[in-house]
C-alpha cells in the first residue's frame, strides 16, 4: 500500500541556519517558499524536506507515498475502519506539499503522518548545494526516519497491521529497536523504545563515500546545535538532542553501497 517515505517536514524559525546547514553540509538544493517556509530538493522532485516556521519549533511530519488516488482512498478507508481520525486535506496544502492530493492522520504516539500521491517533479535538474554525486532516492524513497517511543507494541501494530509495513530486523538489548520496510530499502522507519516519544533522526543516503567524507571536512563550519552525526556511511541529522554513539546499529547505514535488504540465504 505505502511505497516509501516521500518527504519530511520540521518546525523551526531558524530558516537561515537551516539554509546553510542543508546546502553547505548536506548538499541539498534550497528552494525559497516565502518568509515562513524553506524547502529542499534532493533529486528531480520539487521538494523532499520542508522547514516551516508556522508549525512550531520541534514539530514534525512525514509524508508516506501511495501509488494513486485509488490507493489513497483505500488507505483512508482502512484507517477510518480502524477508528483512526483521517483528514482529507485541502488543495491549498496539497499545493504547498507539491503533491496532487493528501490525507493526514496520527500514529499512536501522536506523530503527524500524511499519505499522498502524485508528487510533482521539476523540469530543471537537481543542483546540489555543494559538489556531490547525488542522493539515493527513487523507488527507495527519501531515506529513513527513526522515532523514539514509550512502548513499541502499539506503534508496531499500527504500522504493520494498518499501514502494511514489513518487519526487517530488531534488537532487544541493550534497548529495543525495530526496523520496518515498505520497499527494498532495509528500513524506511525504525522505532526505539526509550520511555518517551520524540524524533531521533532522519537519514539521507549518498551515492559516494567521498561525499560523506567531504561532509566531515565541512562540519566545523556548521553549528553543533544542528546535531549532525556523520557516520562512516551516511549523514544523519537529528530533530532532537539525543546523539547516538558511532557504531550504534541504528546508524549502520549505507552510502556508496546500497542500503537494501539482502536476499534470503539458504533454503
Amino acid at each position: 500500500m505505502i511505497m516509501g517515505l516521500g518527504y519530511a517536514g520540521f518546525g523551526s524559525d531558524r530558516l537561515d541556519d537551516w539554509r546553510q546547514f542543508g546546502t553547505n553540509l548536506l548538499g541539498f538544493q534550497a528552494v525559497e517558499r516565502g518568509n515562513s517556509l524553506l524547502a529542499f530538493r534532493m533529486d528531480d522532485r520539487k521538494q523532499r524536506v520542508v522547514i516551516d516556521r508556522a508549525i512550531g519549533e520541534g514539530a514534525h511530519f512525514f509524508g508516506w507515498e501511495v501509488k494513486d488516488a485509488s490507493a489513497l482512498d483505500a488507505l483512508a478507508a482502512r484507517l477510518e475502519d480502524a477508528g483512526i481520525a483521517v483528514t482529507a486535506e485541502p488543495s491549498s496544502l496539497a499545493d504547498a506539499r507539491r503533491v496532487q492530493a493528501l490525507i493526514s492522520f496520527h500514529d499512536p504516539a501522536g506523530n503527524r503522518l500524511e499519505g499522498f500521491h502524485g508528487a510533482e517533479t521539476d523540469e530543471t535538474p537537481f543542483c546540489p548545494g555543494r559538489s556531490i554525486s547525488g542522493f539515493r532516492t527513487g523507488p527507495l524513497g527519501l531515506g529513513h526516519a527513526v522515532l523514539m517511543v514509550e512502548n513499541i507494541e502499539p506503534m508496531m501494530a499500527f504500522y504493520v497491521n494498518l499501514l502494511g509495513f514489513g518487519l526487517s530486523d530488531y534488537i532487544e538489548k541493550p534497548f529495543r529497536a525495530y526496523f520496518f520496510h515498505v520497499n527494498p530499502r532495509h528500513h524506511s522507519l525504525a522505532l526505539i523504545e526509550t520511555g518517551k516519544s520524540g524524533m531521533h533522526h532522519l537519514m539521507v543516503e549518498l551515492f559516494s563515500l567521498d561525499d560523506v567524507g567531504q561532509s566531515y571536512d565541512a562540519r566545523p563550519a556548521c553549528q553543533r546545535s544542528h546535531d549532525v552525526i556523520l557516520c562512516q556511511d551516511a549523514i544523519v541529522f537529528h530533530g532532537g538532542m539525543r546523539l547516538g554513539r558511532k557504531g550504534d546499529r541504528s546508524q549502520n547505514l549505507a552510502a556508496g553501497r546500497s542500503e537494501t535488504r539482502p536476499e534470503p540465504v539458504g533454503p
